[in-house]
């Protein structure tokens, strides 16, 4: 079984910057990808960005220039650099993991943007 866990969340002010890691069980390169999805209240959960196996990368227009993703091989996690953060990035934020036998998700972290 696959377990993927999130850390990094928090409250931070409009403009600042937050880091989220995702820590899985097992080599990231078991996956076909790997990536990060975020659902507000009342809202449907979003895409936001992920990582192929081969390090194909994938941003949503509504972060690009802002976030990146990256990966840390050695310790199984992959992370979310969130800059020039704003009011509407407030959500819980969840690290997806593709592989053949299905999809994984972590618990979720909070990230909340605000004055």
């Amino acid at each position: 079984q696959v377990q993927l866990v999130e850390s990094g969340g928090g409250l931070v002010q409009p403009g600042g910057s937050l880091r989220l890691s995702c820590a899985a069980s097992r080599s990231i390169f078991d996956f076909n990808a790997m990536g990060w999805y975020r659902q507000a209240p009342g809202k449907q959960r979003d895409f936001v960005a992920d990582i192929t196996s081969g390090g194909t990368i994938t941003v949503a227009g509504s972060v690009k220039g802002r976030f990146t993703i990256s990966r840390d091989s050695a310790k199984n996690t992959v992370h979310l650099q969130m800059n020039s953060l704003k009011p509407e990035d407030t959500a819980v934020y969840y690290c997806k993991a593709q592989h053949v036998v299905g999809n994984y998700w972590g618990q979720g972290t909070q990230v909340t943007v605000s004055s």
